[in-house]
């Protein structure tokens, strides 16, 4: 399955920094008209600013599950072609010295969100029999546990599972419409501050990450894992058990956490 996206609608979330901004840049360049989602107006103008192509900005915390409708209302009818899910945050740390809000905000962000907006927007899309979606999940999803990142790493295993189980759905009602979960490892962006740890020795440029994406998506590409590095780790665990797997990444996971 080939998707063009020359000169479409693209709605991206979390478009006001890292990988978000990066696909606003990528798309760009491609002549898209761009409906930009997120909660900083300021940093989604100035970028709008730069582009050279339609912008709408939409202001939204897609925690919000009326907030995620509000959107999908706003953007019914201007004939958007492909949503691009980036919305979502990590603690880093033992899972019991976060709140408990905190906690059930990140669930509500990176799954509940993820999941409102791919299912309407699904809906939205279905009789044109055409369209794309992909949904940022993370390699953490594809991994049995994160210790001291641990409810990160189950809402990323949700949203890696949720996306994969709906392309091949997809594909066997033949649909013609595109759907793919992006894997990247570390990424240079603001998620290491948010998350309160150290940022990583070596990581993937968002600009690399969105890079590969867009080819990837372009060929029809169901999971879309980044970086040599991370597949080649990626596939060492198949000969770990989900124990030890476990252990090695709670390992390297206690090293960032900030004291």
């Amino acid at each position: 399955m080939r998707v063009d996206f020359t000169g479409k609608t693209v709605v991206i979330t979390g478009a006001s920094s890292g990988i978000g901004s990066e696909f606003a840049r990528a798309f760009a360049a491609k002549g898209c008209r761009l409906i930009m989602v997120a909660r900083r107006e300021d940093r989604m103008r100035e970028l709008a600013g730069e582009l050279g192509v339609p912008c709408e900005i939409l202001t939204a915390d897609l925690s919000r599950e009326e907030e995620c409708n509000k959107v999908i209302e706003t953007i019914a009818g201007q004939g958007a072609f492909a949503l691009i899910n980036c919305a979502g945050f990590g603690l880093l740390g033992a899972t019991v010295e976060h709140s408990i809000e905190e906690e059930l905000g990140m669930i509500d962000l990176n799954i509940r969100a993820v999941h409102i907006l791919t299912r309407r927007f699904l809906d939205l899309r279905r009789e044109s029999g055409s369209g794309a979606i992909l949904n940022v999940a993370s390699c953490a999803g594809l991994l049995p546990a994160g210790p001291y990142l641990n409810t990160y790493y189950a809402t990323k295993a949700y949203v890696a599972s949720f996306t994969q189980g709906l392309a091949e759905e997809l594909a066997d009602m033949k649909s013609g419409i595109y759907v793919g979960a992006l894997c990247p490892g570390p990424v240079y962006t603001e998620f290491t501050k948010v998350a309160r740890g150290k940022e990583w020795a070596s990581a993937l440029t968002p600009e690399k990450v969105v890079s590969y994406a867009v080819k990837k998506m372009e060929k029809g590409k169901k999971l879309i894992v980044p970086g040599a590095g991370v597949r080649f780790g990626l596939f060492g665990t198949r000969f770990l058990s989900r124990h030890r797997t476990a252990r090695i990444i709670g390992f390297g996971q206690r090293s960032r956490v900030e004291e």
